[in-house]
């Protein structure tokens, strides 16, 4: 259900200038390729409540993208959640690449104590590679902890043929944390987790696309489908109902970003730092989890001072990310701004999404 904030929002106007004042579509160059690009947009604008930003990628359909333009005028235009915490911890993220990528991309994350590795990007054909990507952070960053994140990469058997490979490696109940979406249905997440408990397995499953692209993101818990859940601020509609996903799937939440400029790492992580973190969680991560929101690592530059290199004053150079609400520099943001073919194609597409909430109101 929309809320009545939205709801009222999206309906009392037809101009973009009220909705998202001061806005500027972005292009920000990547280091390395991910999923599948080189350089991320983004549009980001000025709200009431401060600076925010909508970046569903460019796949994603209206109805799919209406979500993040719903998380986007909610940090845009309501308070954010209230911090627990002043600061999160951030999980490093490695792509798919060869081994011998690894050891400057680790360089990106200083005071990073986890790692996020992608595997499967060719599905089960990509295992020696992808173990050998595993075995070069081990090597690289001995005392880390680490995650493998699938993206629904496998079927069934070829996730079980996964499983029993990582339970080969040396020691890795100790280091590492969850295996991320391996497989797409929820139905088989449950199957793989039953597989895995029968055997004895040391490996916790997490779910993400289950839960930020589900029209019911409860059934990953009904279902026993997942150790810990994933959850991303602006694919969720927004951080509220980020936190009822979480407090109704009473699981560990570990935050994530969607590859965000340094305003939307900001709203991931204040959500993160107003979720309290329970024993189940402790168990797992000792403490706070790390956050998937260093993502910034991965853009040659940002709009926001310090989000892409060590700044020394608790940004991702500190393996922390500060759970405040933040403003670009304007001179970044004039020497990232995109050209004006894609500030109109970025405009159709808000008016696309309001279509979309405002046919649910």
């Amino acid at each position: 259900m929309i809320p009545d904030w939205l709801v009222e929002l999206v309906t009392g106007t037809e101009d973009l200038d009220a909705l998202l004042p001061q806005r500027r579509v972005v292009e920000l160059p990547m280091i390395t390729r991910f999923r599948g690009i080189t350089s991320r947009q983004a549009l980001v604008f000025r709200g009431p409540g401060g600076w925010s930003e909508f970046s569903p990628f460019v796949e994603y359909a209206a109805p799919e993208a209406a979500r993040w333009l719903a998380g986007a005028l909610e940090f845009g235009h309501r308070p954010a959640p209230p911090p627990l915490r002043d600061a999160v911890p951030l999980n490093g993220t490695i792509p798919d690449c060869p081994p011998q990528a690894v050891p400057g991309l680790i360089t990106r994350y200083p005071g990073a104590g986890t790692f996020k590795i992608k595997i499967a990007a060719r599905g089960i054909t990509s295992l020696d590679t992808d173990l050998a990507r595993i075995r070069a952070v081990r090597a690289h960053a001995p005392a880390a902890r680490l995650r493998f994140d699938a993206n629904a990469g496998y079927p069934l058997a070829d996730a079980q043929q996964l499983c029993a490979a990582i339970a080969e490696l040396p020691e890795v109940g100790d280091w590492l944390e969850y295996i991320e979406q391996p497989v797409a249905a929820v139905e088989d997440l449950a199957r793989l987790r039953e597989w895995i408990a029968a055997r004895g397995l040391p490996i916790r499953i997490a779910a993400d696309e289950s839960i930020r692209k589900a029209d019911d993101p409860y059934r990953v818990a009904a279902l026993g489908a997942a150790d810990v859940i994933i959850v991303k601020a602006q694919p969720l509609g927004g951080a509220q109902h980020a936190a009822e996903v979480v407090n109704g799937c009473g699981l560990p939440a570990v935050v994530s970003s969607a590859l965000e400029t340094g305003i939307g790492l900001r709203a991931g992580a204040l959500l993160a730092a107003s979720l309290p973190v329970d024993s189940a969680a402790e168990a797992i991560f000792a403490g706070p989890p790390a956050c998937g929101l260093g993502t910034g690592a991965l853009f040659a530059g940002d709009i926001i001072a310090g989000t892409t290199h060590s700044d020394g004053d608790g940004g991702l150079g500190c393996g922390l990310l500060p759970a405040g609400r933040t403003a670009p520099d304007q001179e970044l943001l004039d020497w990232y701004t995109a050209d004006a073919a894609a500030h109109a194609w970025w405009d159709a597409r808000v008016r696309d999404c309001l279509q979309v909430l405002r046919a649910g109101c």
